[in-house]
């Protein structure tokens, strides 16, 4: 048997046996409404430049190390700051640049076919939370 954390923050036990389902809501603050590759399958706009998408991710990922590192170092507060705020502008970077790819593939895709309403809606809701972030 195997602990797992639930929403609510207790825990619960598993089996061995229980198929894996990564709980994104842990991390989102509330989750999703079920799963994002079964509702939106790809390939998506950015599958072509892929290997560079999660190179730029791996490159952030090693920021938000360093600032671990720095904290951990007891680094002076203002360059803590600026390297938290250099880590949010390439992840903003990294957003707006999937954002294009969305609007370009996915937006593009759905008015072809007729039907863009949703999708537009979808980009809308990305945009205002990108803004509101």
């Amino acid at each position: 048997m195997r602990r797992r954390a639930t929403r609510d923050g207790t825990e619960s036990l598993t089996t061995q046996n229980t198929p894996k389902r990564r709980d994104y809501s842990i991390h989102t603050g509330g989750g999703y409404a079920g799963r994002m590759s079964e509702e939106h399958p790809g390939p998506h706009g950015y599958s072509g430049d892929k290997q560079a998408l999660l190179g730029r991710l791996r490159r952030i990922e090693g920021q938000i190390r360093g600032l671990q590192r720095m904290v951990d170092e007891d680094t002076y507060c203002i360059d803590v700051l600026t390297q938290i705020s250099a880590a949010k502008s390439a992840l903003q970077a990294v957003a707006v640049g999937l954002l294009e790819d969305h609007l370009a593939h996915c937006v593009v895709d759905a008015a072809r076919a007729g039907d863009p309403a949703a999708k537009v809606k979808e980009a809308s809701d990305a945009i205002a939370r990108l803004v509101k972030s």
